[in-house]
């Protein structure tokens, strides 16, 4: 995969009338390339206009690949001051952006070794401090599993002020490329978590989630579980019938909240 899809996922049967399309007005985003090792990631970037420094913030997509409800994302997070980098992070495996089946989809997902993942990540990061961003202010958000792999790269890099959770699976089958679980992986994270998710949420269950931030607290890390009682999975995604927009809105509000106090903004 050399480039970004075009539009939203193909997995999408349904487009929802409220998609949120944030504007390029004061901000610089667009398509990036990112050095990673042996190849360049296709990626988007966003950030305000300006010389910088900008906190940085790693953004990390679903499962259906970097399209525009993850650029979306990004041109958001430029609006309220920081410099959003978001890595297609499965493009060593197969591009997403050709791909509406659901089994393909997770076949091309679960290929991708979660220790490749957190090096691209680690490179994403390398990027925004290149362009324009302040490492010393690191943070991280990801959606779905997107959320999970927050966990995964809370518990990689120390350099992370704070990291957010929409809806992340804490549980998964184990393999070869995922060998651990955000759960088993509680203890070692090393920065401050907030977990947004959904009473109703049928696929990242909320206890799961609940016992998976009394194993981090139980080893002394800051946790905090947050859960709307009506919202389903997928509650933030504007472009899906999933999509929630009072839990979206109060969700991003403390997005922003936690970032700020744990040293990001």
């Amino acid at each position: 995969m050399s480039s970004l899809m075009t539009g939203l996922t193909l997995a999408t049967t349904r487009v929802e009338a409220q998609v949120i399309h944030t504007d390029s007005a004061g901000i610089e985003a667009g398509e990036v390339k990112i050095p990673a090792g042996d190849v360049d990631l296709p990626g988007y970037f966003a950030k305000p206009q300006g010389a910088g420094r900008f906190p940085i913030v790693v953004v990390n997509e679903e499962i259906f690949g970097l399209h525009d409800y993850i650029k979306d994302i990004c041109r958001r997070l430029a609006k309220a001051g920081y410099a959003a980098v978001a890595p297609e992070i499965y493009a060593r495996v197969g591009d997403l952006s050709k791909v509406s089946d659901m089994q393909q989809i997770g076949a091309i997902v679960a290929a991708a070794p979660d220790a490749t993942l957190m090096s691209d990540l680690d490179h994403a990061v390398a990027y925004a401090s290149a362009h324009g961003g302040d490492v010393s202010r690191l943070g991280t958000v990801g959606f779905c599993q997107g959320g999970r792999t927050v966990w995964l790269f809370a518990a990689h890099n120390p350099n992370l002020k704070a990291a957010v959770a929409f809806y992340g699976p804490v549980l998964n089958a184990t393999s070869a490329a995922k060998p651990k679980t955000a759960t088993e992986l509680a203890a070692d994270i090393k920065c401050p978590l907030l977990c947004l998710d959904g009473a109703a949420d049928t696929f990242v269950k909320v206890p799961d989630v609940q016992a998976a931030a009394a194993t981090a607290r139980a080893a002394g890390k800051t946790v905090e579980v947050v859960v709307y009682p009506d919202a389903v999975h997928g509650f933030h995604a504007d472009y899906r019938p999933s999509y929630n927009a009072e839990a979206a809105a109060d969700g991003w509000k403390r997005m922003l909240a936690w970032f700020k106090q744990y040293g990001v903004a």
